[in-house]
């Protein structure tokens, strides 16, 4: 409602409650424009229709793909946010990403944990709660410095000013953008999966993402010993999530199906099959063993399944784990990229163990064939050394061509000698539109780095420590944090304005009156960053 039209609202209400005369209209019209989002529910049911016209914008332009970065904290996320929005004037096709990884590195009560599921499974929804309270203050933050304009603008008689300033009050872009929410491999059963993915809907999530590895033994997408399931137990999972994001009408909630196939070489089960070349039949096709000529080959607690209409005696580890047959994953992937896409899901999450455009498009081009429309959510991941990558990527692109490629070692390209070379600097140009490129080849909608802030969290507070603790002294603060902070026009200069005291001290003044002790007077040492 424009804050005009809701200040006389208010005002009507107020008229019919004599004791309530304390109250200004416009101080509550100014309080419920800067909390436009009452429930978590409320940001699920928003922001799921903003991924959906996102995805079907993407449909018919592939240049519109969408971005996230991961952050492990609300404030990480908000100052992403007002950050994209001080840069380029709107937050759109930026989204979110909520990290499994990072809940279990940086968020457990545990401490530090690998990226295994052990973690609390309530950290997720508390995350995503916790973000969009940060996200919610971000907005209130913004709109107070704007209702502060227009109170200087209509004391001072500037009816211009003030008719401008409410234009912009009224035409105000939220903070609130999607978040792609990790649910690891569902935390156990089905109807585990359905309670966790309440918790976070509730929490504000629409969109959920989720993995075809075993709950119990879950590994972090970019390690070893990663073990899927048939799927028939993955899909019984979606429809949890699916169900869950109907009870709680949030009708247009978005799930990625995730399949870590490419990298997993084990399953726990042997799928349920009841004819040749059903979906369990299909899944144990890919499973490895040894052809069964006669009953004394079976020992004693050995499995035997019926493959390609000959017995085999699948290989099976101390562990009680089935090994795939070297060399099945891709097809094992588009297999389950199809299956999940023909039972619910929306988008598909395929985590590779290097980002290389050609790879990506030749399994995406497979599932095209049956499933067009097919898109993918992918991971720029930071355990991709994206240097050592690329030039080799390009190395190899130049040998193949016929180049002279004697001046460099293909093992040792991270070398920083290279960093200036002809080589390095197209290696550099290929990463910088990896993006771009893989959304046109290879149907990638949505492109998130998991774990950036992790990264960016440590490598800053190293070089701050470095010279704080050094020679520097406090010039290493200044001059490498502060003064930038000024220059850059990086809001959180000002942070007792960033944490809330303005919004405090407003508020104080609307309950309070003239009686109303603030925080923000001429002795805040605030002032003296204009």
């Amino acid at each position: 409602m424009p804050y005009a039209q809701d200040v006389d609202q208010i005002a009507s209400l107020l008229k019919q409650n004599p004791t309530w005369n304390a109250i200004n209209p416009k101080h509550a019209a100014r309080m419920r424009a800067q909390n436009k989002f009452k429930t978590g529910l409320d940001i699920a049911k928003y922001t799921a229709k903003i991924m959906r016209e996102d995805m079907a914008n993407y449909d018919k332009d592939t240049s519109q793909y969408t971005q996230s970065l991961g952050c492990w904290h609300g404030f990480i996320g908000q100052q992403k946010m007002l950050s994209i929005k001080k840069h380029f004037g709107t937050t759109k096709r930026r989204y979110l990403y909520l990290s499994g990884w990072m809940v279990a590195a940086l968020r457990s009560e545990f401490g530090p944990l690998p990226d295994q599921s052990m973690h609390e499974k309530t950290a997720v929804s508390g995350l995503i709660e916790e973000l969009y309270t940060f996200l919610r203050q971000a907005d209130a933050w913004e709109l107070n410095h704007l209702f502060r304009a227009l109170e200087e603008a209509e004391n001072a008689g500037d009816n211009a000013k003030a008719d401008e300033l409410i234009k912009q009050i009224d035409n105000h872009e939220t903070h609130i953008v999607p978040i792609i929410a990790d649910i690891d491999a569902g935390f156990g059963n089905a109807e585990a999966t359905y309670l966790l993915a309440k918790k976070m809907i509730e929490a504000g999530a629409c969109c959920i993402q989720i993995e075809n590895q075993v709950s119990d033994e879950k590994q972090c997408g970019h390690q070893d010993g990663k073990v899927t399931v048939p799927h028939a137990d993955f899909l019984s999972k979606i429809n949890a999530v699916r169900l869950a994001f109907l009870e709680l009408g949030v009708d247009d909630g978005v799930i990625v199906a995730r399949t870590d196939s490419l990298g997993a070489g084990l399953t726990q089960k042997i799928a349920v099959t009841n004819e040749p070349g059903d979906l369990g039949d299909q899944y144990n096709s890919f499973i490895d063993g040894d052809v069964i000529d006669k009953a004394e080959d079976i020992n004693n607690g050995d499995v035997v399944i019926k493959q390609n209409g000959q017995l085999v005696k699948p290989k099976r580890l101390a562990s009680g784990l089935f090994q795939f047959k070297a060399g099945s994953g891709e097809d094992r992937v588009v297999l389950d990229c199809i299956t999940s896409l023909q039972n619910g899901a929306d988008l598909l999450w395929i985590e590779t163990e290097k980002p290389h455009v050609g790879q990506i498009a030749a399994m995406v081009n497979r599932i095209k064939e049956v499933v067009p429309d097919a898109k993918l959510v992918y991971n720029n991941s930071p355990s991709f050394n994206w240097t050592l990558n690329f030039r080799q990527q390009v190395f190899d692109a130049w040998k193949e061509e016929g180049k002279d490629v004697s001046a460099y070692e293909r093992a040792d390209l991270m070398n920083a000698k290279y960093d200036d070379t002809d080589l390095g600097k197209l290696a550099d140009e290929w990463t910088a539109n990896f993006q771009r490129d893989s959304s046109r080849e290879a149907g990638i909608f949505h492109h998130l780095i998991t774990l950036p802030t992790y990264h960016t969290a440590a490598l800053s507070t190293d070089n701050l420590a470095k010279g704080y603790f050094g020679d520097e002294g406090m010039l290493a603060y200044v001059a490498g944090v502060q003064r930038k902070e000024i220059r850059q026009g990086i809001a959180t200069v000002k942070h007792q304005d960033m944490a809330g005291s303005n919004i405090g001290d407003d508020h104080k003044e609307f309950f309070a009156g003239e009686a109303a002790l603030k925080a923000g007077g001429k002795d805040n040492t605030m002032n003296q960053f204009g």
